[in-house]
């Protein structure tokens, strides 16, 4: 029955220290009858980077915070406007890897993007979401106890320029984009009622709507 329901939480405008305890509390305390949820939040503006970053990535702080997460991947920005979405999802229990969960990640966001005329695609080397050139969507995943931490962040309606003080996900030659470039008019709550849509459908879950978490 535990995989049948994933429970989604609205966490609004947060800091990121704030979610990043509260996840990790979640994965400490969870066990085999804990229900899998994903959170949808926003940060105030910080820089956060990840195991394998490294120094010559960052160009210049701008007064803009770094933190260090305990994800994989490199160094990225999240800010007001950009959508996130935290995965803490039992590989275990749904009998799949981290390379399939990864895979529906993407398949999440492409079909979202998709339902706003915007198509979007893969590079097998570089995890993420990308549209002409641009990426549009960033992962950064970790495993503990069998669970997942961390998850995805779509650029949807943001101020870009911080991400020009910075190599990106290491690539100096990566350029960011957003929804908001291709339909002006895009709202946040448009793209969650999509994205929780596809969660549905590419998890096989009903979908439920749970209580923020203090």
């Amino acid at each position: 029955m535990k995989n049948n329901i994933i429970i989604f939480r609205h966490l609004g405008l947060e800091h990121w220290r704030t979610t990043f305890n509260k996840m990790n509390a979640f994965t400490t305390s969870r066990n085999l009858y804990t229900f899998d949820e994903i959170w949808f939040v926003q940060h105030y503006p910080i820089f956060t980077k990840g195991q394998l970053n490294k120094d010559e990535n960052i160009i210049h702080l701008n007064n803009i915070p770094l933190v260090c997460a305990n994800r994989g991947g490199q160094i990225t920005y999240h800010g007001p406007g950009q959508q996130i979405l935290y995965f803490l999802i039992n590989l275990k229990r749904r009998k799949i890897s981290i390379r399939e969960l990864i895979d529906i990640m993407h398949k999440i966001i492409i079909e979202t993007l998709k339902n706003f005329s915007i198509e979007s695609y893969i590079k097998k080397k570089s995890p993420g979401v990308y549209v002409y050139q641009k990426k549009i969507c960033s992962l950064g995943l970790r495993v503990k106890k069998g669970s997942t931490l961390h998850g995805l962040a779509l650029n949807v309606n943001m101020d870009l320029k911080p991400f020009k003080y910075i190599h990106p996900c290491g690539d100096a030659k990566i350029n960011m984009t957003q929804i908001k470039d291709f339909n002006p008019n895009i709202q946040l709550k448009d793209i969650r009622t999509i994205l929780i849509d596809n969660l549905s459908k590419l998890f096989n879950v009903i979908m439920i709507n749970g209580k923020n978490i203090k």
